[in-house]
């Protein structure tokens, strides 16, 4: 009986000891893939327009071997550019709907593809700290190009901690930021609970873990909200009232911590990324009174 025992005490040991490892193994499998997931270029043919929107394809050099890629529409003189910078796992096409009402409102319009996105070289994406390069190289050729202009940029979650992040800051006239994140951790934290519940919670550290690892960088470098003292520049704040990935409270931190001027628009049952979609007529009014304001 005591051998039996002894026998039964050893095999269930070994069994747990291989659930555990055969967990922890998974787990790591499972971080691996989904990092590659997540930095993994989002590169494609993004193709030409429609003729009832012509555009100038620019290639904006930006280093050795780098040129961002863009489409420029030129608007009426003196009435001021708007630079457009796209979501994450998206390219230029997505700000397509704001370039048509930004340019039919005189504005001249440069939308560009990020590294690693569109038609833009790159070998991972980086939540914002490389991408901010991109912003940067599009903003001092906006100065360049259109030298007694003034200049606005509208970004779009990855496009507006790209604009947060570059440093020094892009001298810009106007911001525009939607949906934007006010730290990196909480950004997957939100993601991981809405895709896999509280257990996403238990994942995430090993996850920033490996992402810091996998992109050489600190993730405390990724927080949009550590560089809001920073700007200078007059900011409108978009966010949804519905939205679970950047949730309002989250946008109101953002709000709360910029310097004036400064506006929050809460978009009342919009959830997370393209607003003007989803309600066309009240952003259009809403972002051409803030820009007309300072452009």
């Amino acid at each position: 009986m005591r051998i039996l025992l002894k026998l039964t005490s050893t095999t269930l040991y070994r069994w747990l000891l291989i659930q555990i490892v055969s967990i922890l193994v998974a787990a790591a499998i499972g971080i691996v893939i989904l990092g590659e997931i997540l930095t993994g270029p989002a590169s494609t043919a993004v193709g030409s327009l429609m003729p009832d929107f012509p555009v100038e394809a620019v290639k904006i050099p930006a280093g050795q071997d780098h040129a961002v890629h863009g489409w420029l529409a030129n608007g009426v003189r003196g009435q001021g550019v708007v630079l457009l910078v796209h979501s994450i796992r998206s390219n230029r096409l997505e700000m397509l709907g704001k370039a048509r009402f930004l340019n039919e409102r005189g504005y001249s319009v440069l939308l560009i593809d990020l590294q690693a996105h569109g038609e833009t070289p790159g070998e991972r994406i980086t939540f914002g700290l490389l991408e901010s390069e991109d912003v940067k190289t599009a903003v001092t050729y906006l100065r360049n190009h259109y030298p007694h202009e003034k200049i606005a940029a509208i970004g779009v979650t990855l496009g507006a901690a790209a604009i947060m992040l570059a440093n020094p800051p892009p001298k810009l006239d106007a911001l525009v930021l939607e949906s934007l994140h006010p730290t990196f951790e909480q950004a997957v934290e939100n993601r991981l609970k809405l895709h896999l519940g509280e257990f996403g919670l238990w994942i995430k550290p090993l996850l920033l873990s490996y992402l810091s690892m996998l992109l050489d960088l600190s993730i405390e470098e990724l927080n949009p909200i550590d560089r809001i003292s920073n700007l200078t520049t007059p900011v409108l704040f978009i966010s949804g009232t519905h939205d679970r990935h950047t949730t309002q409270s989250e946008v109101e931190r953002l709000f709360n911590a910029a310097h004036q001027p400064k506006e929050l628009w809460i978009v009342p049952g919009a959830g997370h990324y393209n607003m003007h979609t989803y309600d066309s007529k009240s952003y259009e009014e809403r972002v051409s009174s803030f820009l007309d304001q300072y452009l």
